[in-house]
């Protein structure tokens, strides 16, 4: 039995993993003792490692659909036609008619997304869209607005936690781990979130109403100021903007945020002070969820104020510059700009490197409405849109336009079914690829490894890199696709960046390629205008927008529109995460289900009873936009008046209530939190 020491592709943690082969059959799982994160453990899914790659949801070849159904085809007949009918669209309506989307495995799988951005390239079009168009960018953007660089949490020597809004035990487990560790040790934790988590027993716990965090950090920032609790050396010395900042905040006390958010005055005040008094005090902010809101942007930058005015910057324990890895970079020269360019120049033009993806929540509506210009061919890989993308209503009128779908993906998913071909991806098993944390923004840890392939590709899947590949080579751009084996890629993209294949192979389970260095900011200065981290930014005013950080209602408050709120009431929440799942992934595991089987809709007993509601009975949830069916899980843990949903379940699927039009004016992001919504007892 051969022992590969590999890690986990399923999300962003890159967990370690010995995987046990025999003859070519991957028979058992465990996790690397030697990996510096997860350290031997493996959440519910990485157990189940072995069901999601022999999974009877394999797509096992390429199919077409004629006339309503799918038959067999070759890989030679499908790239042929697919790279025929793209050029027809081509010619006909100009590159631009082509849209790429990698879903959120492509930011964790570098090669499927850095070979989609090399066919788009060389394709001519600049509508390539990922998740980072509605989920993470807008928390590195703002750390790159205020710092000029992306610091990332260091937990694991912090003295003082806040968990704004994360719940790791479920999205990120080591760093769950990392949090009750330290609380052991002696850290203080204040955990803030509208849904009682059970970590936040632990410590001081805040439930504030949702997309009110804002005025929270701005009435915190009003307590360390007014209480002279700032570190003054470090904000003098190297911040920019602090006058302007004090007058901001002045108006934001502890008693206008409580109105605002309904946290009491005194919790905020007492954060503040545990914040501000605490050496070496770190902020994890949702990775997602925050972003999510009407003032998503803005607030993260409140967070990076809040972690400069008390010198947690580049200090153990607070937000540190991690070492990056320098991969080859595959994208080729763009002529035009992505949607969003002139709607949200925040997001697109605040650095001189733009995003290499358009703005998620425009994709959709210009398949609907064709303007500024017609997308009639789209190409997915790697995701599961029809459940995973905001506003299902809007989505499924966009592809009604199309003229070719085409669904690049291990399984047979329910975004599979609409497409026109279907090709089959290996899973990350069987194939070779890079692995670790090659940015370190996942645990501020430099660390990178080779993930290896365990198996072959199973039946006639192929990996992705190597299926945009044969389409770019069909339509003639082969000397931009001149590799043909995992080994060739992982060199090249390797060339850059100081790490060896040779050190890779070496030490199979993963090598460091840097070393946090603290206090950079003594040796190189902040990467802004200024070179100091920017509590205000000049350049935000430029492209249209406040220079600190603003408070701004939810678009369907009470406080917003009154009107909405008669006649849904509730605040809804979506997109909470599961450990035993991973976005639409692995719902197909039995083993999985048997654990989480149905999705659950969470609400308080007051809401409930409102409804006259019990426990576990099928409810009704609806938006001005749609309307879903969950179990109902009445709980204490939730904020009365909330109403929290699930993701990535086919059978109840959180983005049929989302409305694509309701977005964050900075980032563009459609906003999927703290909507309005009802709630409806079922008569069965």
């Amino acid at each position: 039995m051969e022992v590969i020491k590999t890690d986990c592709g399923l999300c962003i943690n890159c967990c370690g993993v010995n995987a046990y082969v025999e003859n070519g059959k991957l028979v058992k799982v465990e996790g690397t003792k030697e990996n510096p994160i997860s350290k031997g453990r493996l959440c519910p899914k990485g157990d189940r490692l072995m069901d999601m790659l022999y999974s009877p949801s394999r797509l096992k070849y390429p199919m077409k659909k004629v006339n309503g159904h799918f038959q067999r085809i070759s890989w030679d007949d499908a790239i042929g036609e697919i790279a025929t009918k793209l050029q027809q669209l081509k010619d006909k309506y100009g590159a631009h008619t082509l849209a790429t989307w990698t879903g959120s495995v492509g930011v964790e799988h570098f090669e499927m997304a850095a070979f989609n951005q090399r066919f788009k390239g060389a394709f001519g079009t600049p509508n390539f869209f990922n998740p980072e168009g509605m989920c993470f960018r807008t928390r590195i953007l703002a750390r790159q607005i205020t710092f000029g660089r992306y610091p990332v949490e260091e937990p694991v020597n912090a003295n003082c936690i806040l968990l704004w809004g994360r719940n790791p035990d479920e999205s990120y487990p080591p760093v769950g781990r990392i949090v009750r560790e330290r609380v052991e040790a002696g850290a203080k934790l204040v955990t803030i979130d509208p849904r009682r988590i059970p970590i936040s027993r632990l410590g001081i716990y805040l439930q504030p109403r949702p997309g009110t965090d804002g005025a929270i950090a701005l009435a915190m920032m009003n307590v360390i100021i007014e209480e002279h609790l700032w570190d003054k050396e470090f904000v003098e010395k190297y911040t920019f903007g602090f006058d302007k900042l004090a007058e901001h905040v002045r108006e934001f006390t502890p008693e206008k945020a409580e109105m605002i958010s309904s946290v009491p005055a005194s919790e905020i005040v007492r954060t503040a002070r545990i914040f501000a008094t605490t050496k070496s005090a770190c902020i994890l902010e949702g990775v997602g969820h925050m972003n999510q809101f009407a003032n998503g942007l803005q607030t993260n930058r409140a967070y990076s104020i809040l972690m400069a005015i008390t010198g947690n910057v580049d200090v153990p324990g607070g937000w540190v510059t991690c070492p990056q890895v320098r991969l080859a970079d595959l994208r080729l020269p763009q002529e035009e700009n992505n949607l969003g360019w002139d709607e949200f120049p925040v997001f697109h033009q605040f650095s001189k490197r733009p995003p290499p993806y358009g703005s998620a929540g425009l994709m959709t509506e210009v398949m609907k409405t064709e303007k500024p210009y017609p997308i009639k061919a789209f190409i997915s890989s790697g995701s599961n849109p029809l459940l995973t993308f905001p506003d299902t209503k809007l989505f499924l009128e966009g592809i009604k336009n199309l003229e070719l779908f085409v669904n690049i993906d291990p399984n047979m998913t329910e975004t599979g079914y609409l497409a026109d071909y279907v090709l089959p991806a290996c899973t990350f098993l069987e194939e070779t690829g890079i692995g670790g944390f090659p940015y370190g923004i996942s645990y501020c840890e430099p660390y990178v490894m080779l993930r290896k392939k365990v198996v072959e590709p199973l039946y006639e899947s192929k990996p992705i890199w190597l299926i945009w590949t044969e389409l770019g080579r069909k339509m003639g751009y082969a000397e931009h696709f001149p590799w043909n084996t995992d080994e060739e890629v992982a060199e090249h993209f390797f060339s850059t960046s100081g790490v060896t294949m040779k050190d890779l192979t070496d030490h199979p389970a993963g090598v460091y390629f840097g070393k946090k260095e603290y206090r950079l900011f003594e040796k190189v200065p902040f990467a802004t205008t200024s070179g100091k981290i920017e509590l205000f930014s000049s350049r935000m005013v430029e492209l249209g927008h406040s220079g600190l950080p603003v408070h701004m209602e939810p678009h369907q408050s009470a406080v917003a529109n009154p009107e909405i709120v008669k006649e849904y009431p509730e605040i809804l929440l979506t997109g909470n995460r599961q450990v035993e799942y991973i976005n639409a992934q692995m719902h197909d595991v039995t083993a999985l289900r048997a654990r989480i089987p149905d999705a659950e809709v969470e609400v308080n007993p007051i809401t409930a009873a409102k409804y006259g509601i019990s426990h576990g009975e099928l409810v009704g949830i609806e938006t001005p936009r749609g309307s879903i069916r969950m179990k109902a899980n009445v709980t204490q843990d939730i904020k009365p008046g909330v109403v929290s949903v699930p993701h990535g379940w086919a059978e109840a699927n959180c983005n049929i209530l989302l409305d694509a039009q309701l977005k964050d004016p900075v980032s563009g992001y459609i906003t999927m939190n703290s909507n309005a919504c009802r709630l409806v007892k079922l008569r069965i």
